[in-house]
């Protein structure tokens, strides 16, 4: 029974350290994700290392994959995120990043991109932003999107009320900027970023409800549908009038923050790195969280977002889930030092017995030896025993 015990006992003390090394990986990985929950960045390096252990080749594929959309300024932070991490690139491939990199940013593409984003106010790098956005400072963009939906409003048609409340918070903060001689043209571009977003199907889901229900009340919608007419793109200036008039700045609060966090973005990242971070954010936090992340690692974090999605931002896991690994290791490592004493315990009892049981036949046969040992007397005759004293 007691060679059962013990074996049962080490074969416990197997199985716990058994489970201690698997849980343990696991473990540390949660661990350190849950550190760093509150820190984009280390959060967003935490988990690139764990994509890379699993996929070595991961970031080689996608800058091929950037170059093969056009896109050198993903293939560039890529590039970036990759020389950061260790990896080595061919020079073939540097090279071939170099050279998009270079016709990107050539005369003739950033003047086309810059009258093409002026004209039609869709920002799709920092040259057709930047055309979006003289557009803008020059109340042409925003006055085009208030009449445009305006027009709707005529019709008794429901506008998108979130493009014309950017608008309009894009007029007033216009008049801020010269005011302040450029001070308020981060928040004038992350307004343009985000209008363009929406306009064009860039904006992610839960980011357009948010901002849908923030920009319902930021516009008089009865005021501005009586002082607007049909006719009212041909004067801009009854127009800015009309839309300064209907536009509440004391409901404007969260989505300005919002826009200002955008242009954050955009100033460190770029036009696509912005449109990138309000395609993948469900929300405020998520942007905040995404500017933090774009100041830590300007040159990386497209790359970054490209590889993890809204995961760089916030845990993909819960907290729980998280937690559990961690319990899993705290319950094994329980579970080895618990079969670890019960093995000694058993051990040293068995030991303790076996030399009670040595220290008892020595015993026994010392007794015996002796017993030997000691010379026979020969009896008393019976007279002897029955003569008188």
């Amino acid at each position: 029974m007691t060679r059962l015990q013990s074996g049962s006992a080490l074969a416990g003390t197997s199985l716990c350290v058994a489970m201690l090394l698997l849980a343990w990986p696991q473990a540390k990985h949660a661990g350190a994700l849950l550190d760093a929950q509150d820190d984009p960045a280390q959060l967003a390096d935490v988990q690139i290392s764990s994509a890379l252990r699993s996929a070595p080749k991961l970031i080689e594929q996608n800058i091929y994959g950037a170059l093969a959309q056009n896109d050198s300024d993903l293939a560039q932070s890529l590039v970036a995120l990759a020389a950061d991490k260790g990896i080595v690139l061919s020079d073939e491939l540097k090279t071939r990043v170099a050279a998009a990199v270079a016709l990107d940013h050539s005369p003739t593409q950033v003047a086309k991109r810059f009258a093409t984003g002026l004209l039609t106010g869709n920002g799709e790098d920092a040259a057709s932003l930047s055309g979006s956005v003289a557009g803008d400072l020059f109340v042409f963009g925003d006055v085009r999107d208030v009449v445009n939906q305006s027009q709707r409003l005529v019709a008794g048609e429901e506008p998108d009320r979130l493009i014309l409340g950017l608008a309009a918070a894009g007029l007033a903060v216009t008049a801020a900027t010269f005011v302040s001689i450029g001070g308020a043209t981060p928040l004038r571009a992350g307004l343009t970023l985000v209008k363009d977003a929406r306009k064009f199907g860039r904006l992610g889901a839960g980011l357009s409800r948010w901002a849908g229900r923030s920009a319902r009340d930021v516009v008089d919608t009865p005021a501005l549908r009586t002082a607007l007419t049909e006719g009212a793109l041909s004067k801009p200036a009854e127009t800015v009038r009309a839309v300064k008039a209907a536009f509440r700045a004391d409901k404007a609060g969260d989505l300005v923050r919002v826009a200002k966090d955008v242009g954050r973005i955009g100033d460190k990242l770029g036009t696509r790195g912005a449109l990138d971070t309000l395609k993948i954010a469900e929300g405020p936090k998520d942007i905040a969280r995404a500017a933090r992340l774009a100041e830590s690692k300007p040159g990386q974090t497209r790359g970054i977002l490209k590889l993890l999605g809204r995961s760089a931002l916030v845990l993909s896991l819960g907290a729980f889930n998280l937690s559990s690994w961690l319990l899993w290791v705290v319950f094994a490592l329980f579970g080895v030092v618990s079969s670890i004493k019960a093995a000694t315990e058993r051990a040293t009892w068995w030991w303790l017995r076996r030399r009670r049981d040595k220290r008892a036949r020595r015993q026994a046969a010392l007794a015996a030896a002796k017993a030997a040992a000691m010379p026979q007397l020969p009896p008393l005759p019976l007279a002897a025993l029955s003569a008188p004293r």
